[in-house]
């Protein structure tokens, strides 16, 4: 497997500083988040090109604040807007995946206009997806959606594409999942993972990965059976008051994990 970090993970951020550092603590990759202009995407090429550093993956800015569940048709259009931005940014650095989180339960949005909404307008998408060979991968996360393993993988399928997947977040399932038999159910459909920590006896992320409770070991065997090869990016918090040695340890904690040593 492939190890990544999420830009905000990263002390410097976008800057010569913040990808020398990623590389510097053992990071094969850096996921970013959308950017809106030509200059920010070209120059995050550069840092990547320049600390041989892989883009995998482009995390959507806009799916909370405009969900594409939204009643409202004006928010749904901005947010499909930030979706092509997504877009944009993949191709601009060669990133093969956007993350998406497809829509949001609220008071005001039924579980059934979360499906039938978010489901329109992820249709509509899948066809830039295809033409730019840059998946939509779909996360859990805690948005009343998508609560069951084999609810998330009917919704994926009914897209018929390779190019809607799942992203799987080991840390975030854990309040209502099984991590592992989550991805057993999941299986090829996911195209990428996250890592966090997460403790379930508090119900709390914890500011390092093996600082939870998670059976990390089961996870890993877990995506090994489903022939998991590819990226598994942390998105932790950075440590504030040390956020270079935070990032030296949050690599070797990754490194336990893959190595089943946890």
């Amino acid at each position: 497997m492939k190890k990544g970090i999420c830009i905000g993970t990263v002390p410097g951020g976008l800057s010569d500083d913040g990808f020398a550092l990623a590389k510097e603590a053992g990071f094969d990759g850096i996921e970013l988040g959308t950017m809106n202009d030509s200059e920010t995407r070209a120059k995050a090429a550069a840092l990547a090109k320049k600390h041989a550093l892989a883009v995998p993956s482009i995390m959507n800015a806009v799916h909370w604040g405009k969900p594409l569940s939204d009643p409202d048709p004006d928010v749904r259009k901005a947010s499909v807007e930030g979706m092509l931005a997504s877009f944009e940014s993949a191709e601009a650095t060669g990133a093969e995946t956007v993350l998406l989180v497809p829509a949001v339960v609220t008071d005001q949005v039924t579980y059934s206009d979360a499906w039938i909404r978010s489901q329109a307008e992820i249709l509509e998408l899948r066809a830039v997806a295809e033409e730019k060979q840059v998946d939509i991968a779909l996360e859990n996360v805690w948005n009343r959606f998508l609560l069951s393993p084999s609810e998330f993988a009917q919704y994926i399928d009914q897209f018929n594409s390779p190019m809607v997947t799942a992203y799987f977040d080991v840390g975030n399932i854990a309040l209502y999942g099984v991590p592992h038999h989550w991805i057993r159910a999941l299986g090829s459909r996911i195209s990428k993972v996250h890592v966090k920590g997460f403790d379930t006896g508090s119900r709390q992320f914890t500011s390092t990965l093996l600082g939870g409770n998670l059976n990390w070991n089961a996870a890993m065997q877990a995506l090994e059976e489903i022939g998991y090869e590819g990226w598994v990016t942390a998105e932790m918090p950075q440590n504030r008051d040390d956020p270079r040695a935070g990032i030296f340890h949050l690599s070797e904690e990754m490194d336990a994990i893959f190595a089943g040593k946890v």
